[in-house]
């Protein structure tokens, strides 16, 4: 992120949880929602903070992790990706409408 331009970035397990509570946007693959999913790289405790996070959720289908997702199109992962920023710019657009 800081090579993206972000002003601070922060990673591992606490900065997870910590933040979880804070931010207003999670966009991840579907994955993230599953204890020792990417190979155990996520912690029970990160999927616990990451699902109970009041933010607005954005997940992309990525079949991996043992989880498989069903009834979603077959496009590649930039198509997924796109359709996320669609989804996000609409749910910007509606909290700026209330």
């Amino acid at each position: 992120m800081l090579k993206g331009g972000a002003d601070d970035g922060a990673t591992g397990e606490n900065a997870i949880v910590h933040n979880m509570k804070s931010v207003d946007i999670v966009v991840g693959v579907i994955g993230i929602l599953n204890a020792n999913a990417m190979m155990g790289e996520l912690t029970p405790d990160m999927a616990a903070a990451i699902g109970g996070s009041p933010a607005y959720k954005v997940l992309l289908p990525v079949n991996r992790c043992h989880i498989h997702v069903v009834s979603v199109e077959d496009v590649p992962l930039g198509k997924h990706i796109d359709h996320a920023v669609e989804e996000i710019k609409r749910y910007l657009e509606s909290e700026t409408e209330e």
